[in-house]
């Protein structure tokens, strides 16, 4: 994984252990409480010393003022020393202009004109920030490292000679491994053997413990809490859940956002900016002002150096990126980079898929209509008895509403017939369940059928016995989800279904959608998005299409954003996504979008801390108002500052 965020060249590369950092603070404090018991050193004894500000005799050997200097030199080496071998290599790198040879030339330039405590205390306290800009970035690491902590070590390979532990990227597709209680699922597969309860949190942020049995799917990275079982592996490491979240995060810190390109040039430009403007403080009034110093006028320039360092702007703003991603990862929300996180804080139109995206992708009985003094029991069980024969969508939801297995004995010569539905011979009788065609085509009578949904008659012997109607229905979420979007101020909501007109206007109505298109292709799919994306240029807003099947990857890599729905999407799906919502759950998606506009607020709050504090520091300084203690709050304040703000956007949850 990328290191995380820099400052500068090497910000972060110097050793700035603990102890170190107290004691130069320890004797800094010292050095400063003598010197102010000695009180300013007279010229009469060593009256040579005047015009150097008692330069001369504070380095006078066997004075106390010696012993002083003595003290702070050592403070100012101790955690100086790392900063000015970095500088004097990346000058001999050709990387001149960095905070480290601003803190080098001003701390030096300080010492020159006899402020040895002050050139101490902006390299102690430069330090002692540093090392908290390190704490902080080494806690956002640590994070999304915990997050990551869902690596399977090994495999339980059933093997002729017995079980035998490897690695999961030795396993082959078709192999069958043993996954024990309170192991981690190494690889993708489907259970054949046993059953579970699977802690999902990993992958998905879901608390509920999931129940796996026979030919349900288990992903690598859930951890099984119960249970024994075998599971035949569907897919090498490589392409696991677990290998596709971790890839995903990996190369996240590595994609930047457009303000951190921004800060990244600026820092660039900045920094040659302010020397120039320094050297231009220290030379040129001595030469234009009667009577000015040049000591005095460059004290002013040294002061613009230490308070000119970009550090707060050039660590907080990949920093916030960096915790933005950490905190959604945490929510099972997963960007491939900071770009996405800053594209999404942009959203003002969303496009979704239908099935799998607001609806549940499957079908489910949602209504049985009874006839010829059947109750609906005795009509679900007649229909699941020929149901169970069948694999289709409708069948398979038939059979899993009655939920009780069919005795074979009483079901023979079953026919699924093309388009229309099934027919079978129980107990010697005839039964058709099918559509209204099938019906007709057979002389049934039944009578007109109202709604949108798909309904399934049954008939026995030829008598209409009622229907059963069966739906893709709504997710439970989608209604309170898209009332949370709305809040959140996205103008247009659209949906982009491949469904029948008829079903998909029921849903966009339920649902109060700003619109839909029905019926469409892929590449009708990606017409529809490029004329939503041309809408919402003209207001600068940006455009995210939902969706999780094959066929939305075209329309998944054309929007401006590509949100992919969960662990069990679609390979294609993911790979084109932009983000990913690993918990196959909608409920995530205003989540996701108030983490990135709250690291987004961060951000422009940090770059104006950090600019409008420096701007006005330099200009008090070279006013000679600031001293270079209030060139070093300037500095290390303002920059620890910026990274607690920044650090906010690790522990956000996307609750308003």
């Amino acid at each position: 994984m990328k290191e995380g965020p820099s400052c500068g060249q090497d910000c972060n590369g110097h050793a700035r252990s603990l102890p170190i950092v107290i004691l130069a603070l320890a004797m800094l404090g010292l050095g400063v409480v003598w010197q102010l018991q000695l009180g300013t050193p007279t010229c009469t004894v060593h009256p040579h010393a005047a015009h150097t500000h008692g330069v001369l005799w504070q380095w006078q050997p066997g004075t106390p003022y010696f012993m002083v200097n003595i003290l702070l030199l050592a403070s100012y080496l101790l955690v100086g020393w790392p900063i000015l071998r970095l500088a004097v290599r990346n000058v001999v790198k050709g990387q001149v202009l960095d905070e480290n040879f601003l803190m080098g030339i001003a701390s030096i330039g300080a010492i020159a004109i006899g402020k040895t405590a002050e050139a101490a205390a902006v390299m102690v306290f430069y330090a002692l920030g540093e090392y908290f800009q390190d704490k902080a970035v080494d806690k956002s690491r640590r994070s999304i490292t915990a997050l990551l902590d869902m690596r399977p070590e090994y495999a339980n390979l059933l093997t002729p000679g017995g079980l035998v532990r490897t690695s999961p990227e030795a396993v082959q597709v078709g192999q069958h491994i043993l996954v024990k209680p309170g192991e981690r699922v190494p690889l993708d597969g489907v259970v054949r053997e046993g059953g579970s309860s699977l802690d999902t949190s990993a992958l998905t942020g879901e608390s509920l413990p999931r129940s796996v049995g026979l030919g349900d799917t288990a992903l690598a990275g859930m951890v099984n809490t119960t249970g024994v079982f075998t599971l035949e592996v569907s897919k090498v490491y490589a392409d696991s859940a677990v290998a596709r979240i971790l890839q995903l995060v990996e190369q996240a810190s590595e994609r930047k956002a457009p303000t951190e390109r921004f800060i990244t040039t600026f820092a660039r430009v900045y920094t040659p900016a302010v020397v120039a403007g320094a050297v231009l403080i220290a030379v040129v009034p001595p030469l234009v002002i009667p009577g000015a110093s040049f000591s005095a006028w460059l004290y002013r320039a040294l002061i613009m150096l230490v308070i000119s360092c970009p550090c707060a702007l050039v660590v907080s703003v990949p920093l916030t990126y960096f915790g933005g991603i950490g905190a959604a990862s945490r929510q099972g929300v997963l960007f491939k980079g900071a770009n996405y996180l800053d594209a999404l804080a942009k959203v003002s139109t969303i496009a979704f898929d239908k099935t799998g995206t607001l609806t549940h992708g499957h079908f489910s009985v949602i209504r049985v209509e009874p006839r010829s003094g059947l109750s609906e029991q005795e009509t679900l069980a007649l229909a699941a008895a020929v149901a169970g024969h069948s694999n289709h969508p409708i069948s398979r939801a038939i059979a899993r509403a009655y939920g009780k297995a069919m005795k074979a004995p009483h079901v023979a010569n079953t026919r699924e017939l093309v388009g229309q539905g099934l027919e079978a011979m129980i107990d010697g009788s005839a039964v058709l369940l099918g559509n209204g065609q099938l019906m007709a085509e057979r002389g049934v009578a039944i009578p007109p059928v109202q709604g949108e949904e798909n309904t399934v008659h049954l008939a026995h012997d030829g008598k209409w016995m009622g229907s059963i109607i069966v739906a893709d229905i709504l997710r439970h979420e989608t209604p309170s989800v898209i009332a949370g979007l709305r809040r959140l101020g996205i103008r247009t909501l659209w949906m982009l279904s491949g469904d029948r007109k008829d079903i998909a206007s029921k849903v966009a109505k339920d649902l109060t959608l700003d619109g839909y298109a029905a019926e469409l292709l892929p590449a009708d799919k990606v017409a529809a998005v490029d004329t939503l994306r041309e809408a919402e240029a003209h207001s600068g807003g940006k455009l995210a299409f939902i969706g999780d099947g094959i066929n939305d990857a075209p329309v998944l890599a054309r929007a401006d954003l590509g949100v992919a729905m969960g662990a069990l999407g679609s390979d294609a799906a993911i790979e084109a996504a932009d983000v990913v919502i690993m918990p196959n759950s909608l409920a995530r998606l205003p989540v996701a979008i108030s983490i990135a506009r709250f690291t987004r607020r961060i951000v422009r709050q940090n770059i104006v801390l950090s600019l409008g504090f420096k701007l006005g520091f330099m200009a008090l300084g070279a006013a000679g108002i600031v001293t270079i203690w209030g060139a070093v709050f300037a500095d290390v304040g303002v920059a620890l500052l910026a990274v607690l703000n920044a650090s906010r956007a690790l522990r956000y949850t996307g609750a308003d």
